[in-house]
């Protein structure tokens, strides 16, 4: 049996010439990747009220993004959460794929990125919600069953001042501080350039510039699944919002600790720059706009939730 690089006859010639250069390799290697492609591959999902990119690898979104209006919140006839259940996503391999019970008894809640209640406009929408493409693992109470889904509904309510209503969603995977211990009253994490400390009822406040200092990072998080640790579990989510009325935009971007967060802890103390995140993240926002220009959100209205 030919292996498969043998198989490939322009690469196995490449290999053998006197004088391959490299331009010729890069060409070989592009070729031969693109026949057994051996590429990460980013699933990218247009649904009916979002889209998402889903991560093969963690298991969990890399992204998941809305626009959202007053009219696209506008509930259809006889549309019920109540009809909907949580299903994996037969676009993705069986070999990627996640099924409820990966989530069963793991302690943590099915998270949605694009909520239930932002795909009212029909049944399909809202089913569509309910994809395990569209879920990342969350702690259940004090976040995913309350302050996340807060959040979710100070989105929705941005469309009564705002014509046009971006909201993208996603799982950040931040290094703690090597020297913190769980049972500190207060942890410390690297946000890109930045580390934050968080305390036990989730406040986030950003604390100084990460530059050559001695302090050692680990990167440690959960993992589940049904038939072994195949979901991560994020440290923390982000949600960042960019909004108009049809001329001028605004903008907030926020990341929320995976923990349980007092209600009573404004929404402001969460701010980031998008900056951040993007580093973070390795994903890059609203290049097409000039960011210098957008006002901050928080500045035209009460970031409570």
């Amino acid at each position: 049996m030919q292996s498969p690089i043998q198989s490939h006859s322009y690469f196995h010639y490449l290999l053998n010439a006197p004088h391959t250069t490299h331009r010729d390799t890069v060409q070989a290697w592009t070729e031969l990747g693109e026949t057994f492609v051996w590429r990460p591959i980013s699933d990218l999902f247009q649904r009916s009220a979002y889209t998402a990119s889903f991560n093969r690898r963690d298991r969990i979104p890399h992204w998941v993004g809305e626009h959202l209006t007053a009219e696209s919140l506008r509930r259809g006839q006889n549309v019920s959460r109540d009809k909907s259940r949580f299903t994996g996503d037969q676009a993705v391999p069986d070999l990627f794929r996640v099924y409820t019970n990966d989530y069963t008894n793991s302690g943590y809640d099915r998270g949605h990125m694009a909520p239930a209640g932002d795909a009212v406009s029909s049944q399909t929408a809202m089913d569509e919600t309910f994809l395990l493409t569209n879920i990342a693992p969350q702690v259940g109470p004090g976040f995913n069953r309350q302050y996340w889904a807060y959040l979710e509904q100070f989105c929705r309510d941005l469309t009564k001042n705002f014509t046009d209503v971006y909201v993208y969603s996603g799982p950040l995977f931040l290094p703690q501080l090597a020297t913190t211990h769980a049972s500190s009253s207060s942890e410390a994490y690297a946000l890109a350039d930045s580390k934050i400390e968080f305390d036990e009822d989730g406040a986030i406040k950003v604390i100084s510039k990460v530059s050559n200092t001695k302090d050692k990072y680990r990167m440690q998080y959960d993992m589940i699944g049904a038939n072994g640790p195949t979901i991560a579990v994020p440290t923390h989510y982000f949600k960042i919002l960019l909004v108009t009325n049809g001329a001028d935009y605004a903008s907030g971007a926020f990341v929320l600790p995976n923990q349980a967060i007092d209600h009573a802890i404004p929404l402001d103390r969460f701010l980031v720059d998008l900056t951040a995140i993007e580093k973070a993240s390795g994903l890059t926002f609203f290049q097409s706009l000039d960011r210098t220009t957008f006002t901050k959100l928080c500045d035209l209205v009460r970031c409570l939730v």
